[in-house]
């Protein structure tokens, strides 16, 4: 039997992050290529007792259809939490529940583009969201980031060189690769760019808890004023990934083609696991646990920040980031980064190539992703010492 893909899938490649973390399950292997919460950050013990009480006090409720647009307790939490952290009006907008955060790209790209329309993103940016654009026949425009996150002037120029353009998408806090964050002064120019040009900006926000130093900054779906922004949430980093409930914050004009959208991709996310979030808002204090999650991962990132200092800084360089899972490691521009991910892998450490996160993943790049909230303390310290000595063997 042979079988035809479609156009779009046919030239679609693996998650890079997904395949490494195959080997990352080998004995003794230290995985820096991961993207996980840290297991300590997970409130299992209240998870376990919101779903006792949940099945044992009406379970017929958590096991029947649910609402397209999600379990209705939920969505109130969900707004009353987001008016106090983000100062986000609802005036405009409305909250769609759904089953992880990469189902906010799927739905907004499903609901805004047409194959062969321009979407506009950040380069490097998230792998999982490119290979969903891509998937649904977009043309991707990467813009170059700087420290302070997206450079302005060369999104301008991306804007007018692609009329076609349907949004931009950005990761403004901590961002996946990069690690940067983006200012408030490129946050509002980057709105005043998208209402002058009539585009909409989706903005991804997996990693805006997960601050561990500098002030929180004002999102840009905070600014929205005329309905021009799509702002996608998730439980994942804050509460347990494996539970697979975020948010996205939509426009009200558009809400019933998210609902369809949604509809014909999952019907609804899973009612049990939605009701486990609303009583967690109900019964605990989340912004606590979210400040002793910050304390896990300011360790870790600090820790994996010194190490790189101390044993790597004659042939890595870095920002360091104010928060988020990841640290964007630039090699020495003589390391051949391939054959170095390759060396790394012999000495058992994992990470990710940073040509997984390009829009051109074959085009030369002297980057790596190195994650710190997977591994232990020990592992971190073991592992950068461990990239220190791969690199030794490189150069004789």
């Amino acid at each position: 039997m042979s079988y035809k893909l479609s156009d779009n899938f046919s030239k679609m490649k693996p998650s890079a992050t997904r395949e490494i973390l195959k080997v990352t399950s080998q004995p003794g292997m230290i995985a820096f290529a991961g993207g996980s919460p840290d297991t300590d950050a997970f409130p299992c013990e209240e998870v376990k007792k919101l779903s006792s009480q949940i099945l044992s006090e009406n379970p017929v409720s958590a096991l029947v259809y649910g609402v397209s647009e999600g379990y209705e307790p939920l969505r109130e939490n969900v707004k009353k939490w987001l008016i106090k952290n983000e100062n986000i009006s609802f005036e405009n907008s409305d909250i769609i529940i759904t089953s992880g955060g990469t189902q906010v790209m799927d739905l907004s790209t499903r609901v805004l583009t047409s194959p062969g329309d321009a979407i506009i993103c950040e380069e490097p940016s998230f792998i999982g969201s490119l290979n969903c654009f891509r998937s649904h026949g977009c043309r991707l425009v990467g813009v170059e980031i700087d420290d302070d996150g997206m450079n302005i002037r060369k999104l301008e120029q991306a804007i007018k060189d692609n009329p076609d353009a349907r949004f931009i998408y950005t990761i403004a806090n901590f961002q996946n690769p990069g690690g940067t964050t983006l200012s408030i002064e490129k946050r509002k120019a980057m709105y005043e760019l998208a209402r002058e040009n009539d585009l909409i900006i989706l903005e991804d926000d997996p990693y805006g808890r997960l601050r561990t130093a500098g002030k929180s900054l004002p999102s840009i779906k905070s600014m929205d004023t005329d309905g021009r922004v799509i702002y996608a949430g998730s439980f994942s980093k804050i509460l347990a990934p494996g539970i697979r409930v975020a948010y996205a914050v939509v426009p009200k004009a558009i809400v019933p083609a998210f609902t369809i959208a949604k509809q014909v991709s999952d019907v609804h996310t899973g009612v049990l696991n939605q009701m486990i979030v609303s009583r967690w808002f109900d019964e605990y204090d989340v912004d606590k646990h979210i400040s002793e999650i910050q304390k896990i991962y300011r360790r870790k990132l600090n820790l994996m920040c010194d190490c790189l200092d101390k044993y790597c800084n004659d042939f890595i360089s870095f920002v360091r980031p104010e928060g988020g899972l990841f640290i964007w490691a630039k090699l020495d521009e003589k390391i051949e980064m391939t054959e170095y991910v390759k060396r790394l892998l012999e000495h058992k450490v994992a990470v990710v190539p940073g040509s997984a996160f390009m829009i051109d993943d074959t085009a030369p790049c002297n980057y790596i992703r190195l994650n710190f909230s997977t591994p232990s303390d020990e592992n971190i310290i073991k592992g950068v010492k461990l990239m220190a000595e791969a690199i030794k063997e490189l150069r004789i």
